[in-house]
């Protein structure tokens, strides 16, 4: 397991380590090669973790001691203390290493389950009462959290723990509701590799982390949890104003200093001369009735240059929702411009590594649609 070697780098008395998927697949042969795995890391750093690869080929954030430990610390002091920790997401991607950090540093042995093989829920009652008494903490993904809101007894045991951190991207609303029906601390989290993963909870930064928006509503981050830049670096570098990150997304911060987040910079979707951001396209559909999830995206339109579209998964029970509806629905909260000039009933939405929506896979299934 990863967590000894983890324990032994964070003390220095080992070097680093590249962090890639155990099992033999495409992506361990990529960022192998991409990462250079084997030739030396720099002493300072303790872990170089793979960005989710959204906008090309996966980096490589350098991370050191000292970031990982002060994310861990912050997350602690954030949530209440140091407590157990159920490891429910690969240990390769930064919200699973973060995961064996946090145990690191409480002296504690996170529960793992194994999800190389997906996502079994039937398994969670038994690992969390594993965790023994104290505070309980678990790290998931909105998809996860979905799936096991589908089971009483999963249910009932992440109820029983201290905060259930949820990253990855938005969660859908109903199933944030669902959870808060049936007591679930859920804590949404925001951040990235870059950042030691996150670093503001609940639109609140945590300690030592500093927020500032720049101009086109980019957000940029600084603080002690940043990497120190990119094993692979790229140009422009993101990293190159000491001291700060400069993210691909878009955001606002309000007069409480409390952070939101509206989409990543490269899926605005400009249609009629207008610029349109899917996220609060989808916050708005996911308030109707009807619909469980949902995604939103452009396609290329003659007239438009891009027409808005959605994706939606129907609630249970419920009719299918037309388009017409949901565009009267989105049409009471955002300007007309953003409501979908497309829909498309789906079973499920596509997502790739621990559970982000992959837009692109809806872009190139709906694309050829007019």
């Amino acid at each position: 397991m990863l967590l000894p070697a983890l324990e032994r780098i964070l003390a220095g008395r080992d070097p680093g380590v590249v962090l890639v998927p155990g099992h033999d697949d495409r992506r361990s042969a990529l960022l192998t090669s991409t990462l250079r795995v084997g030739e030396p890391i720099d002493d300072e750093i303790a872990l170089v973790v793979a960005t989710s690869g959204t906008t090309g080929t996966p980096k490589g954030a350098q991370l050191s001691a000292a970031a990982l430990t002060a994310s861990a610390t912050a997350t602690h002091t954030r949530l209440g203390g140091p407590g157990g920790w159920l490891l429910a997401l690969p240990p390769y991607h930064i919200a699973g290493a973060q995961v064996l950090v946090r145990s690191v540093l409480a002296g504690t042995a996170p529960v793992e389950l194994d999800v190389t093989k997906g996502f079994d829920i039937t398994e969670l009652p038994s690992a969390i009462r594993k965790l023994g008494s104290g505070r309980r903490y678990a790290s998931l993904v909105a998809a996860q959290l979905a799936k096991a809101l589908t089971d009483p007894a999963a249910t009932a045991a992440l109820g029983e723990l201290d905060a259930v951190l949820i990253g990855g991207g938005p969660a859908p609303r109903p199933v944030l509701e669902a959870a808060a029906a049936v007591g679930i601390r859920v804590v949404h989290t925001y951040g990235m590799s870059e950042t030691a993963g996150g670093c503001v909870y609940d639109g609140i930064p945590l300690e030592g982390v500093r927020l500032r928006i720049e101009s086109g509503d980019r957000i940029v981050i600084g603080g002690p949890t940043l990497a120190r830049g990119y094993r692979n670096p790229v140009h422009p570098d993101p990293f190159a104003e000491p001291g700060w990150f400069y993210t691909d997304d878009l955001g606002s911060v309000d007069a409480s200093g409390q952070l939101t987040v509206l989409g990543r910079a490269d899926e605005a979707i400009s249609t009629g001369g207008l610029t349109v951001l899917p996220h609060p396209v989808e916050a708005a559909l996911s308030t109707h009735p009807a619909v469980a999830d949902c995604a939103v995206f452009g396609v290329a339109d003659e007239r438009l240059g891009q027409r808005v579209v959605a994706a939606v998964v129907p609630r249970d029970g419920c009719r299918p929702p037309t388009l017409e509806m949901l565009r009267a629905h989105v049409g009471r909260t955002l300007d007309a411009t953003a409501a979908p000039r497309e829909l498309h009933i789906v079973d499920s939405l596509p997502r790739r590594g621990i559970g982000k929506l992959d837009r692109d896979a809806l872009g190139r299934r709906f694309g050829a649609h007019t």
